[in-house]
């Protein structure tokens, strides 16, 4: 044991008692909250967010609008639900995963175009995007060997936070906040990001499992999604289904609006004039959190759990599983039914809708239809348990959560990707609003919290 851990182990049972004093001291009144008005995780009490900002990037749709985009109310003065509506640059989500299917190409790039500048590329600028994307798509010299493989982390998106903040130091202007400058950093940091994750990942398997260590050179010719799939596997094959479906999967993560946790960071973070790498490393903390994009994760530990404690797979014993676990009596005791409701989508998720198409296609390759099966039917069947078990101001239906942890696991990408297969997606984002903040405001983002505490007069050390 090293001195250091001796006196972490002398140190900690103080440390824990300190601990309940800290928290006691920052418990405030439940009542204060109404007393003055104050929007929790800026939410009004019906759950509809408070306008902090605008945006020109993303539109995300839960309820009818009029053609000024004005909600449309109810006889009781109500705002109506909808089919969630997605739109990129104000083109439908829909329509743009359409566009490239037809055309039976990748479209992750494309996309990337769009939200970064506005507008759908002509053939000549996307061939020239690519190109951009694919001459970045590498790391400095021995990045690999003096940073990844250095003390490796358990968490892969801790290990693509740190190399984010080291690639500071490899950059001749990592302060320049022109717009310029702050596109070269984002067009790099899209390009790297399948890089710095998976290799964190091969290297923390070789060290903490003792795995073959398995560093892959990027491919100039392949894909966003294709090189992470090459990348990932020892042999470097995938089938066309898979590279297409996980190509899907990221042009449905690649941006959701300004209000969002990590997206909301970014414009935060970036308001303060601070460097690129210090933003995108601010954005993946929030993006780690399991309430954010680690929800992914939960949904298929739940699933496994509800595989293995329910007697059956019947709509009886189904509906069993699900009471217990809003019940607190189930998976982690927690009272929800993960990938089901969303803070803004009420009727339906726009993102889930399209990916449920073509889960069942790679459900049928992997030879997983029974499990396929069990997750349409606790789609089915949990808004029915959720409406009669709780008091909800809006429809609950499956979010994109829901399905993009069944097809992670399909395409045999490890739980520990996860998030990170999120963040590669969310960085042309997370670019594309940092661009929008530092163009627009030019005011550090300050919102203002209440203090309660009564007025109290110093005592003398002597006296206490």
């Amino acid at each position: 044991m090293t001195d250091f851990e001796q006196l972490l182990q002398a140190v900690m049972p103080k440390i824990e008692k300190l601990s309940i004093l800290a928290k006691e001291s920052t418990i405030i009144d439940n009542s204060f909250y109404y007393k003055f008005d104050v929007k929790r995780g800026l939410r009004d009490i019906n759950g509809n967010g408070v306008l902090a900002g605008l945006t020109d990037i993303s539109d995300i749709v839960a309820f009818k609008q009029d053609e000024e985009g004005n909600a449309v109310l109810d006889a009781e003065g109500k705002k109506i639900p909808c089919d969630g509506i997605l739109r990129y640059r104000g083109i439908d989500i829909n329509d743009l995963v359409d566009g490239f299917l037809k055309d039976n190409r990748f479209g992750f790039e494309e996309i990337s175009y769009l939200l970064l500048f506005g507008e759908l590329p002509s053939p000549k600028r996307l061939k020239l995007f690519n190109e951009i994307l694919s001459a970045f798509r590498t790391l400095p010299v021995s990045f690999v060997r003096d940073i990844i493989m250095k003390a490796p982390s358990v968490d892969m998106m801790n290990g693509l936070a740190r190399s984010v903040l080291t690639l500071y130091s490899y950059d001749d202007k990592p302060d320049d906040i022109s717009i310029s400058n702050v596109l070269r950093q984002c067009l790099q940091l899209i390009s790297q990001f399948p890089l710095l994750a998976v290799y964190s990942y091969q290297v923390f398997k070789h060290y903490h499992d003792y795995n073959s260590l398995i560093i892959h050179t990027p491919f100039p010719e392949l894909s966003t999604a294709e090189n992470i799939l090459a990348l990932m596997r020892a042999d470097g094959k995938y089938t066309e289904l898979e590279a297409k479906i996980l190509d899907l999967m990221l042009v449905l993560h690649a941006e959701h609006g300004g209000g969002n946790n990590s997206t909301f960071t970014t414009h935060v973070v970036s308001s303060s004039g601070t460097d690129t790498y210090s933003v995108v490393a601010a954005s993946l903390g929030s993006l780690k959190g399991p309430r954010h994009g680690g929800a992914n994760i939960k949904v298929v530990k739940m699933f496994e759990d509800m595989k293995a404690n329910i007697r059956s797979r019947s709509d009886d014993d189904v509906k069993d599983y699900l009471c217990k676990l809003l019940d607190k009596e189930a998976f982690d005791k927690s009272g929800l039914i993960y990938g089901m409701g969303h803070a803004v989508y009420s009727l339906s998720d726009p993102r889930a809708t399209i990916m449920k198409k073509f889960v069942e296609k790679l459900a049928v390759e992997k030879h997983r239809e029974d499990d396929y099966e069990l997750y349409a039917k606790i789609e089915r069947l949990a808004p029915q348990i959720i409406g009669e078990k709780r008091a909800i101001y809006k429809g609950v239906a499956a979010n994109v959560d829901f399905y993009s942890g069944f097809v992670n696991s399909m395409l045999d990408i490890p739980m520990e990707l996860f998030t990170p297969i999120f963040a590669i997606s969310r960085i042309v984002g997370w670019s594309a609003h940092r661009i929008e903040e530092l163009s627009n405001n030019g005011k550090i983002i300050r919102p203002n919290y209440k203090c309660v505490s009564t007025v109290k007069k110093y005592v003398p050390l002597s006296e206490r």
